[in-house]
């Protein structure tokens, strides 16, 4: 793991039989250090670590967990039975998420929070000042993520929605079409085609969205303000702000996607 360790977020390496890794965005200099990463073990329970200001690394009590995310101070986890589980942050009420159920995924805003259910329409919770929790007409997603101020939502069709703040061109992504991911960072949106070129909209000021040559691409990560990629062959590549050296993964080899 690469970047900014001061809360020990990167305290990884002693994690075993983890499928699958989130990490909570810091979107402004002033939270420098204040970030947590959480992993989802094979068992179903899950491990955190870093930064647990607002309690959002006590999980070790969570079981039965299939899917997690993880946004600014918070941590979610959607349950083998679809309901879901939150730590963290709550002044929003973006972890007000003990009514959900059949939820199939998950996206965590900076202040909001977002799902998707079993029968394609969209939840969410939280701070909804520019409109990024206005998602209840969605139809036919398999898929949603979500950004400082924005949320998309991937259907089925390989189309995109969105919602929320577009002021730095968040997501300016209308005509996107047969994209099988989507991934939102702070203020830009990343998309996976099924060809594996990549596609990114929105604010570019650290080149996090300078993806436009990476090919046979399987897989995507969006953080505050770079873009991560992960190669067919299983090296990465990093696009964006390198200020803590979190684009450093040059020699990152045998990765694999989870899920």
């Amino acid at each position: 793991m690469e970047g900014n360790g001061a809360a020990g977020e990167g305290d990884t390496r002693q994690w075993r039989e983890v499928i699958a890794v989130a990490a909570g965005n810091v979107h402004t200099a002033t939270n420098t250090g204040r970030s947590h990463t959480v992993g989802l073990r094979m068992d179903g329970t899950v491990l955190a670590t870093g930064w647990n200001g607002a309690g959002q690394c006590e999980v070790r009590g969570w079981r039965d967990v299939t899917t997690i995310a993880a946004g600014w101070r918070r941590t979610l986890g959607v349950r083998a039975n679809g309901t879901v589980v939150a730590a963290g942050r709550n002044v929003e009420g973006q972890c007000e998420v003990g009514d959900w159920c059949d939820v199939v995924a998950l996206g965590c805003g900076d202040w909001h929070s977002v799902g998707v259910l079993a029968d394609g329409t969209a939840v969410g919770v939280g701070n909804n000042r520019v409109g990024q929790c206005d998602i209840e007409q969605w139809r036919d997603l398999v898929g949603i993520t979500a950004g400082y101020l924005h949320t998309v939502g991937l259907r089925f069709d390989g189309s995109v929605v969105a919602a929320g703040r577009r002021v730095s061109g968040d997501y300016d992504l209308d005509d996107w079409r047969d994209i099988i991911v989507v991934a939102a960072g702070s203020h830009h949106t990343v998309g996976l085609l099924a060809d594996g070129r990549v596609l990114a909209v929105g604010d570019n000021s650290h080149g996090q969205c300078s993806v436009r040559r990476w090919r046979d691409i399987v897989a995507i990560a969006a953080g505050s303000t770079h873009t991560l990629g992960l190669r067919l062959d299983g090296t990465v590549v990093a696009a964006g702000n390198d200020a803590d050296g979190q684009c450093d993964v040059d020699r990152w080899q045998g990765i694999q996607a989870s899920g």
